[in-house]
């Protein structure tokens, strides 16, 4: 396959005919014109009230759970038998989501003509998913792998860590980045987003003028309280560490003893029933306190294609990579869209809106 390289994406050479199986964007996915954000960017959910409380805090306790599948380590322990359970389980889940690297032809096929757009996420995407989340550190290798790749295609990377920790983890200039879950976004520089009441004029490391576009900045001074709020509420639950990502607030539990992620919940519950404009949600060991905006990942995708003049074409192909219950935004938008291909990242079988699999970041 013969790779054809300019300034702004990478082209597969000769196209293959358009019919029902082609990849198209569809109209459907890209809801901005440039002028004004959506007066649903704002959502409505119910007030907590007293009396209630530790029922929610229950159902969090219950998400904590099914969003978090035991470590490897603890998983090594099991006995033969369990353990090819696990292994036949996980063969017959990739038949239904086909391991990217063995359907290489069958992502690559469709993509020819086309301009390849690729989107990752950080933890458990580019590195792995470790014990302390300041050390989630990618290789070497991997940071060749993308500043390689980026030569090629328009790449961005979408992390729920704050937009300045994932650059600092990643340190490649030639990337876009969207923190927080795509609430802090940093793309080049368009005209017709000049208009948007969220989106400014900044220079990024180098002195390189950008767009910044932040659909939750009023949330700043809440998300600043609750995470000292969270910090002192937490302060006595060995293991648990509190991460302020600008505009979300991870309480990550990853090293709590399970016997206390009760106590984790009522906690979180304890703090964020006094603010009926953030919610939570949950990741791998981690629960999130967010804005209540109408803005997540998918969103963030469709922004960022926009941003790179790639919207409306029907020569692109979006590809997202991602590990999270997070990331399945994203994947949802390019699935719905029928635009792209979304590539989960995991060992445990689950339900996903992606099209195809990766066992780990190596693969």
């Amino acid at each position: 396959m013969d790779l054809k390289s300019n300034h702004t994406a990478l082209v597969l050479a000769d196209p293959a005919p358009l019919n029902k199986s082609t990849l198209r964007v569809s109209s459907g996915l890209l809801p901005y014109s440039g002028a004004t954000i959506s007066q649903n960017l704002f959502l409505t959910v119910p007030t907590m009230k007293a009396g209630i409380l530790d029922i929610r805090a229950s159902n969090c306790l219950d998400s904590m759970e099914s969003s978090s599948p035991p470590d490897k380590k603890s998983r090594d322990f099991n006995n033969d038998l369990e353990s090819t359970d696990t292994d036949v389980a996980y063969r017959a889940w990739l038949h239904k989501y086909p391991s990217a690297l063995a359907s290489f032809d069958q992502i690559t096929n469709p993509a020819k003509g086309k301009r390849i757009a690729l989107f990752l996420d950080y933890d458990g995407t580019l590195s792995p998913i470790v014990d302390n989340p300041d050390s989630a550190f990618m290789s070497n290798d991997m940071r060749a792998a993308v500043k390689n790749v980026a030569q090629f295609f328009p790449t961005a990377i979408i992390s729920g860590r704050s937009r300045d920790k994932v650059y600092e983890f990643v340190g490649l200039t030639e990337l876009n980045y969207a923190g927080s879950h795509g609430m802090d976004i940093m793309g080049p520089v368009r005209q017709s987003f000049d208009d948007h009441s969220n989106c400014i004029r900044s220079t990024d490391n180098q002195g390189k003028e950008v767009n910044l576009f932040q659909p939750a900045s009023e949330f700043l001074p809440m998300i600043d309280e609750v995470f000292n709020s969270l910090i002192n509420n937490t302060k006595d639950i060995r293991g648990a560490k509190v991460e302020n990502n600008k505009f979300c607030v991870s309480v990550h539990y990853r090293n709590v003893d399970e016997k206390d992620w009760t106590v984790v919940a009522q906690r979180v519950h304890d703090v964020i029933r006094n603010y009926p404009r953030l919610r939570l949600t949950h990741g791998r060991k981690v629960v999130e306190v967010r804005p209540v905006i109408n803005w997540d990942k998918g969103k963030a995708v469709t922004f960022l294609l926009e941003s790179l003049g790639l919207s409306n074409c029907e020569d692109v192909l979006p590809i997202y990579v991602g590990d999270d219950q997070t990331d399945e935004d994203a994947f949802k938008v390019l699935r719905e869209g029928n635009c792209g291909y979304g590539i989960l990242v995991s060992s445990v079988p689950k339900e996903s809106n992606a099209f195809f699999s990766l066992k780990d970041p190596q693969e």
